[in-house]
């Protein structure tokens, strides 16, 4: 080996000196094809020769040749290192994207700097590999066009952060194909299914209404119903939500709920569990405590941390959770929570009683009627 390198570094010294690109490229097979031979088997030393060998000659040949060079050293194990991270980073998609798409080397931190730096083609190019953790698809989500968005969301193994399912509905709100392609996957959180299905419920009345404004009651309860009913399937088919319920009634079981375990679900961004403590520790109905822990306004938040005489720090531990993105200054959050000072424990409650009575049913079961939670909520509101 090491005399077959000798004598290949004469040749590529030769190869440089005489600038003519066949000898180069003749000499970039010899030495790429000796690598691939013995890949997997290669001691420190030896790729450390190669590296050096490759980067001297890959500054020197076309792109049609280091797309080559590109498309047979993605897939190697021991591919040298500062080699491929060249590859990486040439401007050429045609010479970057296999490297970027196939190489198990590159870092996150490869390929995060590829994202910040390169262009779109190159980004789309890591949207296409086997799996991408979460640091990664938190650059591509922030950084990348719509396609390569898109291309995220549609990659099985690709991991999304919590940071980065929020930018995503955030996105849908103007793009239903998107909307459709976040609410398939599978690990997509239910706080941000929800999320979804109301922006995409509310575009779709949005719609109904300025087709046809004499059926405004008839499309917003037909919507909100459809709405409803798909939010109580997912929350029942919710592993997460079932856990969650199973361990807050294991707590109540043996008088040991209180509420400091929903201060401390709320600090550890838990929504299942503050959504379901909450709910048992009002006494509220759990879409209205989804509802209120999803919506940017803090009002429901506040209305009904007041009538569960939830402390100020449970409150403003609620506030702070990122499920409704509502991303409150110090500012804001110090007026807010001095609001809910002043609010009176008496009003609260005289306003969710007033309101459960507009609470109708359906077919004399105990079930809510379709347009009741709306009501519930938006009458809320008006108590601000």
């Amino acid at each position: 080996m090491m005399q077959d390198s000798a004598s290949l570094i004469e040749e590529l010294e030769s190869a440089i000196a005489a600038g003519t690109p066949d000898k180069r490229l003749n000499a970039l097979t010899r030495i790429t094809d000796l690598f691939i031979a013995g890949t997997g088997h290669h001691s420190q030393g030896v790729i450390d020769l190669f590296d050096d060998v490759l980067s001297a000659l890959i500054a020197t040949i076309e792109v049609n040749a280091r797309a080559q060079l590109s498309r047979r050293l993605a897939r190697c194990t021991d591919s040298p290192p500062k080699v491929l991270r060249s590859l990486a980073f040439d401007d050429s998609v045609a010479v970057a994207g296999p490297v970027l798409t196939n190489s198990s080397q590159l870092t996150d931190k490869d390929l995060i700097d590829n994202v910040n730096t390169k262009s779109q083609g190159h980004i789309e190019a890591i949207t296409q590999r086997q799996s991408l953790s979460e640091p990664v698809t938190d650059a591509l989500i922030e950084r990348g066009n719509d396609r390569v968005v898109r291309l995220v969301v549609k990659n099985a193994g690709a991991r999304i952060s919590h940071k980065g399912f929020g930018k995503l509905v955030g996105k849908a709100a103007n793009d239903e194909g998107l909307a459709r392609y976040i609410g398939a996957r599978r690990d997509i959180p239910r706080d941000f299914f929800l999320k979804l299905l109301e922006t995409a419920s509310a575009k779709v009345r949005a719609k109904l209404i300025a087709s046809n404004p004499t059926l405004a009651d008839a499309v917003r309860e037909t919507v909100s119903g459809i709405a409803a009913d798909i939010s109580v399937d997912v929350r029942n088919s919710s592993r997460d939500h079932a856990k969650a319920r199973a361990r807050i009634k294991r707590l109540r079981r043996t008088g040991q709920f209180s509420e400091a375990d929903l201060h401390a679900f709320a600090n550890a961004q838990d929504f299942e569990r503050v959504a379901i403590a909450f709910a048992a520790l009002g006494d509220f109905p759990i879409e209205l405590v989804e509802r209120a822990l999803l919506d940017k306004s803090p009002d429901l938040i506040l209305i009904l941390g007041k009538a569960a005489q939830c402390c100020r720090a449970t409150v403003r531990s609620m506030l702070l959770m990122k499920s409704a993105g509502r991303c409150m200054s110090a500012m804001d959050l110090d007026e807010t929570l001095i609001h809910f000072e002043r609010l009176k424990v008496k009003t609260a409650r005289s306003a969710l009683e007033f309101y459960r009575l507009r609470l109708g049913v359906d077919d004399n079961s105990n079930a809510p009627s379709k347009l009741a939670l709306a009501w519930y909520a938006e009458a809320i509101h008006a108590t601000l």
